[in-house]
């Protein structure tokens, strides 16, 4: 996709070729806000010919007989949107470009992410979901809002401490996970759920998300889930289609051409043909392997033409394994704090908090956030003190 291309050029380098994954996103999206079709205008009623105003029918006082009824705007539809697709095609800055499309919209948004860490923590997934929409509450209101619901939802979402007895019943404490995010549909309308790394969602939160996503098409409610199709649990077969016979989306690695366009944009114009298509072979259009070989190429200077081309492989092997994190401790104590405070959180970080979990001040966050930001470690906002 080349980035002055009027519409790749909006899309960003993060989204190259994207663009039919974002389409299925838009017309979900206009199915969800009941904007699929232009309603067309209502033709005028025809006017009655003049009558005796001492005899007036009935009908009269009103439009003809025959006149067509103005068009009703068409209904919100909720779905399920899924993409399946291996690590490094962009599953993550698809799904932050749909939750940004969906918030311009006005719609609801709740996200949370799978961790490799988190697993084993039961409905982990569920409080990310769920705990924002409800943490502000006081006791009381908590009561009021759940109902004969808070003595199950509120331990499983972290929102009370649990009473001494005999856990939930788990089909119970469902039921209740499905009355709350409906409740949320209902009342938040248009809700959009995005779940990213759904292969890594503990088993609790993924059977119970898989278990309530038939129900979405019958609420004000979009349901967007990426993953990594060779990791996804059973608790998750509800997403590969083969019960709905919905197949998931899929990701393409970027075409020589896209990696090309991205080369010249990242590295320089002047890269030849040769470096270019040497550069796709190494990283097999893999877009996050594409980003961070042109960045290290750039950082050391490469020349990017073909006698600079054999480094290639090289560098790219630094980029798997262990060289985030090996790059990450040579930027400093306080930077590699930083940036696990930050692992901690997961998205839309506030800096204060991060920097009270780092054990820093508000100047080293904001110098060690900078570096964090040139090493591709936490994304450019554009914004020096918006979240991270």
């Amino acid at each position: 996709m080349a980035r002055q291309d009027g519409r790749a050029a909006r899309l960003g380098f993060g989204l190259f070729e994207r663009e039919a994954a974002l389409d299925a996103a838009e017309e979900a999206l206009d199915l969800l806000t009941g904007l699929a079709q232009e309603v067309p205008p209502s033709p005028p009623a025809p006017v009655p010919a003049p009558r005796d105003s001492r005899v007036v029918p009935l009908h009269s006082a009103r439009s003809a007989p025959d006149a067509p009824r103005p068009a009703e705007p068409p209904a919100a539809q909720g779905g399920v949107l899924v993409y399946a697709a291996p690590a490094g095609l962009g599953k993550t800055t698809l799904l932050a470009e749909i939750r940004r499309r969906a918030v311009s919209r006005g719609c609801t948004v709740l996200s949370a992410r799978g961790g490799d860490q988190e697993q084993r923590v039961a409905f982990h997934v569920a409080r990310q979901l769920l705990q924002p929409q409800l943490a502000h509450a006081s006791d009381a209101e908590l009561r009021e809002r759940l109902g004969s619901w808070y003595d199950i939802i509120g331990p499983a979402l972290g929102l009370r401490a649990a009473t001494a007895g005999s856990p939930p019943d788990p089909q119970g404490l469902r039921d209740g996970l499905d009355w709350v995010l409906t409740h949320l549909a209902v009342r938040r309308a248009p809700l959009v759920v995005v779940l990213d790394d759904a292969h890594w969602a503990d088993p609790e939160s993924l059977g119970w998300l898989a278990s309530f996503a038939p129900r979405a098409d019958d609420l004000p409610m979009l349901l967007v889930v990426a993953y990594r199709p060779d990791e996804l649990p059973e608790e998750g077969a509800e997403f590969t289609g083969r019960r709905s016979g919905q197949r998931p989306h899929g990701l393409a690695p970027l075409t020589a051409d896209a990696v090309a366009q991205l080369v010249r944009d990242r590295v320089g114009a002047h890269a030849d043909d040769e470096f270019c298509r040497d550069f796709w072979t190494v990283t097999s259009g893999n877009p996050f392997e594409t980003v961070e070989l042109a960045a290290k190429v750039r950082d050391r200077g490469l020349d990017p033409t073909a006698d600079g081309a054999h480094e290639l492989r090289d560098l790219a092997a630094a980029l798997k394994g262990s060289g985030l994190v090996n790059r990450i401790e040579r930027l400093g104590t306080a930077t590699m704090r930083l940036a696990w405070a930050c692992a901690v959180l997961g998205t839309e970080i506030s800096p204060s908090l991060a920097g009270a979990l780092a054990g820093l001040g508000d100047e080293a966050v904001a110098d060690c956030a900078e570096r964090l930001r040139e090493a591709r470690v936490l994304a450019d906002t554009g914004t020096a003190d918006g979240p991270l």
